[in-house]
């Protein structure tokens, strides 16, 4: 079997079973309503308390602060940084290489595979969240539940998918010293210049994105669980939706930074993505620590 082979099983598995848990989503409305074996359910009360302490004081900061304040961020997150990038795009362009050296293979079909699944199904969850954030201006009602049903079944989807990504490459994810040398020249991005980088297999922004993605899209995909599921008291509730509502603007944020990379701030970019080939040019000035031969 090949790895093509194995990659689509994986994803027919994925999908197969997000499905089969949907089912119990859109017809009875009754999808993990258990908190599930009460050892783990502990365990993870402790793990909560240990990181934010005493949480019964946190209504009435979800009571302030749901109605405005998370809608505020949202609107200023999804409107301000696409004005930035807009700026960008138009004072600097986008990078271009040649690809007169030739080409490094730098992602399998395995990878890929796994890659647009994760970036299907986030998209999704980004999308439905703003759609509920925003429910008023779509008048409310059966649209923003389905809106909330394609976000819970695009959740089970990535909540399976994001293990096998993370282990496929959190050993190239690690920081390194020289991350940070690519953090304060913001990469590059910001000459027209075509100089090294200081940058591994991947850069210090994308081992960011990495880090949040999974562990962040993880805690999300456990405080939706738990909103979903009202599987805790309704003060801790309240303190999953400020976590949840924080993490989302954060995610969304991110995302639209990696939208811009991928698609606009180095052309040809999303062909590596599809073919596994990167130019040898690119790598060479923007991985310029990354071995590819």
């Amino acid at each position: 079997m090949n790895k093509l082979s194995i990659a689509l099983w994986a994803v027919c598995l994925s999908l197969g079973f997000a499905v089969a848990m949907a089912g119990g989503v859109l017809c009875q409305e009754q999808l993990l309503f258990s908190p599930g074996h009460e050892s783990i359910t502990a365990a993870f009360h402790q793990f909560s308390t240990l990181i934010v302490g005493n949480w019964h004081h946190y209504g009435s900061l979800f009571v302030k602060w749901q109605p405005v304040l998370f809608r505020n961020i949202f609107f200023w997150t999804i409107v301000c940084l696409p004005l930035i990038f807009l700026l960008h795009y138009l004072a600097i362009g986008p990078k271009s290489f040649s690809h007169e050296k030739g080409e490094v293979f730098y992602f399998g079909v395995f990878t890929r595979v796994i890659h647009w699944v994760a970036a299907i199904f986030f998209s999704l969850l980004v999308l439905t969240g703003l759609m509920m954030v925003f429910g008023e201006l779509f008048g409310g009602g059966a649209f923003v539940r389905f809106a909330r049903d394609v976000h819970i079944v695009s959740a089970l989807i990535f909540a399976i998918d994001a293990p096998i990504m993370f282990f496929i490459w959190v050993k190239d994810m690690f920081p390194m010293p020289y991350d940070l040398k690519w953090l304060f020249m913001m990469g590059g991005y910001l000459s027209k210049a075509k100089r090294p980088v200081p940058a591994g297999r991947f850069n210090a922004g994308q081992k960011m994105w990495f880090w949040l993605s999974t562990l962040g899209g993880g805690y999300m995909a456990w405080t939706g669980y738990q909103i979903f599921s009202f599987g805790v008291e309704t003060e801790a509730l309240r303190l999953d939706a400020i976590i949840h509502n924080f993490l989302g603007a954060v995610l969304a944020g991110f995302f639209i930074i990696h939208l811009y990379m991928s698609l606009l701030a180095i052309k040809g970019s999303l062909r590596s993505m599809l073919t596994g080939y990167k130019p040898r040019e690119e790598v060479e000035i923007l991985h310029s620590r990354y071995n590819a031969d």
